[in-house]
């Protein structure tokens, strides 16, 4: 039979359902008018893909069902509304596109063997009809008439159709019920698609449930902040967030923004209007808004300009640092005359206690400018330095945003404490955050994670500071104009004493009306010689702070009486500091075999190495103690295969090493050391082993050793010498690259040295060792009968290279 045609777009017409339908295809239209116009049935089906305009037989489901037209009503637009009726389903074997759309096929009669199957289609129908019950109960929109009317029907094939025409089925789903062939497999169909639909019924209502309770708990806390503000006012308290939120829109709109932070923040402040003052994302955005009006915008202070006047106040806050000073002073002369107001980015590198964090203070109040310290000890995630993303609880901008809070102003003194510290776990490396802060190209757009816009940190004058270098990345300390502070001498310590440290501490501590403490410069040395061993001042200000502290306990006991003089001597400062912690000038002088006095530098100062070689028959094995570095342990297997090179000089045979073993220790083995200056000492003291040679105890050393002997310069000269003259050793080797640092340090800390410099090993035979002076010569014969051995086989090498290789 061949049948009108209407294909349908997202919708399947079953048997037993009417259905309201639109229809403004040509075809369709065409098919319905010859419908109405013949009294015939139609056939309609649903479109594989909605989107297809002209569909053929393959983008058609085949499976199809046969309608009455019960109504027609053309519409305004040309579209016709048509009220139809499902029959029976029907198979479509093709599909012709004339003048309309028709179909060939087969009309089915569906029937099922009540007496064969009845116990099994009973009980589907059962579970069918219970889970439609239960998806009613829970959909709430089906109307209880059409419900009863449906499960109230006997025939399976109704119940099936009945239940998918009202349940909201998936497209597939209605398909497969229309195309089952058993009514056993309809009814399954049916009720596995409602138990679907159920299990998706229960996950909204839970959802829907759980909305409902927050916003119920949202007008609970609105009602209640309404009562409060209420009860407020009854009180005579002012509480109008409304007039509130207008006086610090006015604050905000007097700030000088970037255009960029001008936008944020008219932005969030819409945003803010716009919400209810007690909900909780009010307070989030408040927060951002009072940081974004508590941060200094184009706020400076008005620098000084008198040079005279800053280097007065340096000099009178520091004794001398005269890099530093001349440093800042040069900043200055240059901000002056080009009207740059772009800062330097200083980093002061140098031991504990020598004044580099108050040399920050003092500078801030030389230029007149803000002052604000951040510490970076035990720093490790980026995100104290960037600040946190504002979708995290409790957000807050990084050190940097909240050092320039506290600051108040746009160009302050800001003082990076301890880089050298900072640190990196799995949250970040902060090192890395740093580096925008500290280049000067690209700081003046910082952006830090919580304000989410850029902030000009160019007129910032950024100082760190650093124990060591060693520890700061590279890239970090390539931002960073590097000034080394050294440590002090005695004779800076005395007068840093005198003129700093007792005027403060007197009166700190209230003596200064009260009892007149007279310290002379020789119980100042005594106290820096006996109880402090530093390259800084900090513990010599804790043992002057020391005596005082007693002196005001004996004062208010009446032990002293008022206006007295109180004389400290090196006899009586034993009371007040206790017994002697250091003994000064502990080298013995005496040469001994074996044992060289050699140069190191700590990070508090320059100290004195003692180190020791053993040698005593064995396999040629190298034994190294006192807890040494790998740098140390690399230079003393240098220092030995040099002196094995020296062998024929010294008169050792050639394979001596085979039958000694060698024992290379440093004293304090609990004190981790490394560093490669100590190669030359090494070298000296197994060459005193080997040959009983004495060294002298009245020498010191330092310097790198390669394996030809050459002496490479070396670092932290001026606190090995101030090591060497606390110690009372006279006679310095040093390299001869280190001459030119010899200009940089003081003539009081040179004046009792004899500085020898040194380019090769073989010049300390003549030196350091306590032998006689024809064994001496005996030993320059023999280096330079070496000398001219090599230069002889240099001669024959280069005319061995002039012989043709190939005879022509």
């Amino acid at each position: 039979m061949i049948y009108p045609f209407l294909p349908l777009r997202d919708f399947i017409l079953l048997p037993f359902q009417e259905a309201n339908l639109f229809f403004g295809r040509r075809n369709s239209i065409k098919g319905i008018e010859y419908a109405v116009d013949k009294g015939s049935i139609i056939v309609v089906s649903c479109q594989k893909d909605p989107n297809i305009n002209n569909p053929k037989i393959e983008n058609i489901f085949t499976k199809s069902v046969t309608a009455k037209i019960k109504q027609v009503i053309k519409l305004i637009d040309g579209t016709y509304k048509v009220s139809i009726e499902g029959l029976k389903p029907f198979d479509i074997t093709n599909l012709f596109d004339n003048d309309f759309y028709s179909v060939e096929g087969e009309v089915i009669n569906e029937t099922y063997d009540w007496g064969k199957d009845k116990v099994e289609i009973e009980a589907l129908m059962r579970n069918v009809i219970s889970n439609f019950q239960i998806y009613t109960k829970i959909n709430g929109k089906i109307n209880i008439e059409d419900v009863i009317n449906i499960i109230s029907k006997g025939d399976p094939y109704q119940l099936c159709y009945g239940i998918a025409a009202k349940v909201n089925f998936k497209i597939s789903d209605k398909q497969s019920i229309l195309e089952a062939n058993q009514i056993t497999e309809k009814l399954s169909h049916v009720y596995s698609a409602l138990a679907s639909e159920i299990d998706i019924l229960e996950i909204e209502k839970k959802i829907k449930d759980q909305v409902k309770n927050n916003i119920s708990k949202n007008q609970k806390e609105i009602y209640l902040n309404e009562q409060l503000n209420a009860i407020h006012n009854e009180l005579g308290f002012k509480s109008d967030p409304k007039s509130d939120l207008i006086e610090f829109e006015k604050r905000l709109k007097a700030l000088i923004l970037p255009p960029e932070a001008k936008n944020r923040v008219e932005a969030e402040l819409k945003k803010l209007k716009n919400m209810h003052p007690f909900s909780g994302e009010t307070s989030i955005i408040r927060n951002y808004l009072e940081w974004i009006a508590d941060i200094p915008w184009n706020q400076y202070t008005e620098e000084e300009e008198n040079l005279t006047k800053v280097e007065e106040i340096l000099n009178k806050d520091h004794y001398g640092l005269e890099k530093v000073k001349d440093r800042i002073i040069e900043y200055l002369a240059v901000r002056i005359l080009s009207k740059s107001t772009n800062s330097p980015i200083l980093c002061l590198v140098g031991p504990p206690g020598v004044g580099k964090t108050s040399l920050g203070k003092s500078i801030a109040n030389s230029l007149n400018r803000k002052f604000v310290r951040i510490s970076l000890g035990g720093v490790k995630d980026e995100a104290e330095i960037r600040g946190h993303r504002r979708t995290y609880l409790g957000a807050l901008p990084g050190k940097i945003i909240q050092g320039m809070k506290r600051a108040g102003s746009s160009n302050p003194v800001f003082l990076l404490d301890e880089i050298d510290k900072l640190s990196s776990d799995y949250r970040g490396d902060p090192t890395s955050a740093l580096l925008e802060v500290l280049d000067p190209e690209q700081n003046n757009t910082f952006n830090d994670h919580y304000l989410g816009m850029d902030y000009d940190l160019s007129k910032v004058l950024f100082i760190s500071t650093a124990n060591t270098l060693d520890s700061i990345p590279y890239p970090l300390r390539d931002r960073m104009e590097i000034i080394k502070i050294e440590g002090y001498t005695e004779y800076e310590k005395v007068e840093i004493a005198k003129n700093y440290l007792i005027p403060e501490l007197q009166k700190n501590s209230g003596l200064i009306n009260n009892i007149k403490v007279l310290l002379p410069d020789k119980t100042i040395l005594e106290i820096i010689r006996n109880y402090t061993r530093e390259a800084g001042v900090r513990n010599l200000k804790r043992e002057i702070e020391k005596i005082l502290r007693k002196i005001a306990k004996d004062f208010l006991k009446k032990n002293i009486q008022p206006e007295e003089d109180i004389h400290l001597d090196e006899e009586n400062i034993e009371k007040y500091l206790g017994v002697k912690k250091f003994k000064y000038q502990t080298s013995d002088k005496i040469s001994k075999v074996g044992v060289t006095n050699g140069l190191a530098w700590t990070q508090s100062g320059g100290d004195i190495l003692s180190i020791e070689v053993s040698v005593m028959k064995g396999q040629g094995n190298l034994y190294i103690t006192g807890k040494l570095g790998e740098i140390m342990q690399e230079s003393a297997k240098t220092a030995l295969s040099y002196v094995r090179t020296r062998s024929d000089i010294l008169g050792f045979v050639d394979d001596f090493y085979k039958l000694l073993d060698f024992h290379i220790h440093v004293p304090e083995g609990a004190t981790p050391k490394d560093g490669p200056s100590a190669g030359i000492t090494i070298a000296t003291s197994i060459i005193s082993a080997l040959t009983s040679f004495p060294v002298s105890g009245n020498y010191a050393m330092t310097g790198e050793i390669t394996l030809r002997g050459d002496i490479l310069p070396i670092g932290g000269l001026k606190e090995k010498l101030l090591a060497a003259k606390r110690f009372g050793i006279k006679n310095i080797i040093i390299p001869e690259e280190n001459i030119k640092d010899l200009k940089e340090i003081s003539d009081n800390i040179k004046e009792t040295l004899i500085i020898k410099p040194v380019k090769h090993m073989d010049e300390l035979f003549f030196e350091v060792f306590d032998i006689s002076e024809s064994l001496k010569e005996t030993i320059n014969n023999k280096l330079q009968n070496n000398l001219s051995q090599r230069k002889l086989a240099r001669l024959i090498m280069k005319d061995y290279q002039k012989i043709p290789l190939v005879n022509n």
